[in-house]
């Protein structure tokens, strides 16, 4: 594991998530400084509390934080509030654009990957976590699951190319992760003052890491990442 990063988390999350936010962290921190997918000017569909914008400040010149007038999510680093169906910018006004756990929230997702694919300057690259296997969050507005081969199909039908898709995670995590959602509904009383449930969740994520480490049986995965890029030129 990386050690800042498991700081990070530790320091930012509650235990019962340690593990699937040591997974998203480090994922996007490879993306930044590995792979050099975020650059310039960026936009932040969905952004919540924008929780990756530290990761993001040292590669790009601007970081606008989109999302809706509802949010449950802290609004204190929102840019703009707007539909993620109609975000008021320019055509091609944007370098790269990230949408964290976003698209299963919505009813129309292909109407919203056409309005980031209307965003980004051409060779622009977008950069989608979406949940394959998660219970129902957010409630009421939690519409969809995604495998690789719907995302493939819905890029690629806007016009994206597919330059990275990838899991997240095998079955190990999933299960693990899951496992300790469901332990946390009896996490009240006793159990809550004496920190038992956290625990025994955190050494189920632990477990659950070190196994997904020997086995990563995709098809069982929380979330896919997907790297897209608008074509430099479109043949007419």
């Amino acid at each position: 594991m990386n050690g800042k990063i498991l700081y990070e988390v530790v320091r930012k999350y509650p235990p019962k998530i340690w593990l699937i936010s040591y997974l998203t962290d480090a994922t996007y921190v490879e993306y930044r400084d590995i792979k050099h997918y975020i650059r310039g000017r960026l936009v932040d569909i969905g952004c919540g509390a924008k929780p990756y914008k530290d990761f993001w400040a040292s590669v790009v010149s601007e970081h606008i934080g989109v999302d809706h007038e509802a949010t449950v999510h802290d609004r204190s680093n929102i840019d703009k509030f707007a539909s993620a169906y109609a975000i008021p910018e320019e055509d091609e006004s944007f370098d790269c654009a990230i949408c964290n756990s976003v698209l299963e929230h919505l009813e129309e997702p292909e109407r919203a990957i056409r309005e980031c694919y209307r965003l980004l300057k051409p060779g622009g690259v977008a950069v989608y976590s979406v949940p394959f296997i998660w219970h129902l969050h957010e409630e009421p507005r939690d519409f969809f699951r995604y495998t690789k081969y719907g995302l493939q199909y819905l890029f690629e039908k806007v016009g994206f190319e597919i330059i990275e898709l990838n899991a997240l995670s095998g079955f190990w995590v999933t299960f693990g992760q899951l496992l300790v959602y469901n332990l946390y509904r009896v996490n009240r009383g006793p159990l809550r003052w004496l920190r038992i449930i956290d625990a025994v969740g955190v050494l189920i994520q632990l477990v659950s890491y070190v196994l997904d480490r020997v086995d990563k049986t995709e098809k069982w995965t929380w979330m896919y990442i997907i790297v897209a890029r608008k074509p430099v030129s479109v043949m007419g």
